[in-house]
């Protein structure tokens, strides 16, 4: 049993304060009649409607955000905005938050969910889900440099586990490559490209696991993923 007031705010369709002034507004039917009763007790089988569309509750939310520059990966920060803050208070459920991090000056994709369990496999070290970067760099990489990735190398602050460069594209002493670890340490693609005598100027994710970034999805903008693409990020 859950309170009606709190089953609408899990379903995305206000704070709590919204969802109550709904309420006593003669918005919302259960099983076809109105109530005005916020602390009502629904389950399963109870109808839920809004403004005469029926409420679905899902107890799980998995949006694919496409995050821009200068936001945090957290759900709230006192300086800064947040990845949280970017969906819209109908899209959002209890608990959402962002499935690992992407530095501030990250772009790219970022899974955001209230999956506890998903979430904590997919950034489980003994998993090696991939995450691939595209990168744009400033200098060029030594001829080995694919070989010495691929090896794992050793920065001193720590060894990477081995990982894939590919070299798109080496014009006038910038460098643009796509790079993929299994492992997400503090800045670590910043810090192997530096490393290696290069500077990072942009980074972007571009897939984690097997889903890719929508191309579709402008910076900012997020969408909720498609029942393939929840299927993929769950096979392990």
């Amino acid at each position: 049993m859950l309170r009606l007031d709190k089953f609408l705010c899990d379903c995305g369709k206000g704070t709590r304060s919204e969802v109550k002034k709904l309420i006593k507004q003669g918005k919302v039917c259960v099983n076809g009649t109105v109530t005005r009763d916020g602390s009502l007790k629904i389950n399963e089988t109870d109808t839920v409607t809004l403004n005469n569309k029926p409420v679905i509750y899902e107890k799980y939310i998995y949006l694919m955000l496409n995050k821009p520059k200068n936001t945090v990966s957290a759900t709230e920060d006192d300086n800064d905005k947040t990845v949280i803050d970017l969906v819209k208070s109908e899209d959002r459920r209890n608990g959402l938050f962002p499935c690992g991090r992407l530095d501030k000056d990250t772009t790219g994709l970022l899974i955001l969910t209230n999956d506890g369990e998903l979430a904590h496999d997919l950034l489980s070290p003994r998993k090696h889900v991939q995450k691939t970067y595209f990168a744009e760099i400033e200098g060029i990489f030594p001829e080995n440099a694919p070989t010495l990735f691929e090896k794992g190398l050793d920065i001193g602050e720590f060894v990477c586990k081995s990982a894939k460069l590919i070299i798109l594209s080496e014009k006038e002493g910038n460098t643009e490559a796509e790079i993929t670890l299994t492992e997400g340490k503090f800045h670590q693609v910043k810090k192997m490209v530096a490393f290696l005598g290069c500077r990072v100027t942009e980074l972007k994710r571009i897939s984690f696991g097997a889903l890719s970034l929508d191309p579709r999805l402008k910076e900012g903008e997020y969408r909720p993923l498609t029942p393939k693409e929840i299927a993929l990020l769950k096979e392990r």
